[in-house]
């Protein structure tokens, strides 16, 4: 197992790559091949909220003392063909130069704000990234975005990477949450994770709003990210990832 501070991750996602990455880079397949792999055998309807502006998403970010890393996600957010609505950064109590980054951003772009938690001493793996993600949800009104994406701080992401998800989304009704793949950067080349294209990603889950409320959101326990998944398909909608360099 990769040490998770040795390398960069890079998610591709767009159709044929996207651009550019920091430590994870995602991109989505277009052919209907890849995305038939979630094949729903009768699908339910997707419950819509009560018109959110079109294509408006929210994204929520837990992190804990990322400062290695973060300015690439920071600047690759900032620099989208399709920018967020807000931008929730949820501090897990750090105890580097994370904060000081964070108010460095959230000082020049409006809709980005800062939540901060306490330091509970040491890392959570699994309900302690749940419970941080929890912390940003509730800072915002869900119902005033068609969209959200729980999105890692230590990832590049290409520049059309949530235009191109939007895209796909109001393509196909039937998918609930979808992602690109992720790449680690070892010694100048990128290597491909090699997930499902069943799943989207825990680092970059991107759900429609009314989606992720049915299934009754993450739950706190290891492996919520593939739990929600199995959730989705459970309710008849679709898991997707996507491999397309740009």
């Amino acid at each position: 197992k990769r040490s998770r501070k040795a390398s960069h991750w890079h998610f591709r996602l767009l159709i044929h790559a996207c651009g550019a990455a920091p430590r994870k880079e995602l991109t989505p397949y277009d052919e209907a091949a890849t995305i038939d792999t979630c094949v729903r055998a009768v699908p339910n309807e997707i419950p819509v909220n009560s018109s959110p502006p079109p294509a408006s998403y929210v994204l929520i970010s837990p992190c804990r003392n990322e400062a290695d890393y973060m300015r690439q996600t920071l600047d690759s957010v900032v620099a989208q063909s399709v920018r967020p609505t807000r931008w929730v950064i949820v501090d897990d109590g750090s105890t580097d130069a994370t904060p000081q980054i964070l108010a460095e951003y959230a000082a020049r772009h409006d809709w980005i704000q800062i939540v901060t938690r306490s330091d509970r001493g040491h890392r959570a793996v699994g309900p302690g990234v749940v419970d941080a993600v929890y912390t940003g949800y509730a800072a915002i009104n869900p119902h005033d975005y068609e969209f959200l994406c729980k999105l890692d701080l230590d990832l590049r992401l290409p520049p059309r990477y949530f235009e191109i998800l939007i895209e796909r989304m109001h393509a196909d009704p039937g998918i609930a949450t979808c992602s690109g793949k992720a790449y680690v950067e070892e010694d100048g080349h990128l290597i491909d994770e090699r997930h499902g294209d069943e799943t989207s990603l825990g680092m970059t889950k991107f759900y429609r709003v009314s989606c992720f409320e049915a299934i009754g959101g993450f739950v706190r326990e290891v492996m919520w990210d593939g739990i929600d998944c199995h959730q989705c398909r459970m309710k008849g909608w679709k898991a997707c990832s996507w491999n397309d360099p740009e």
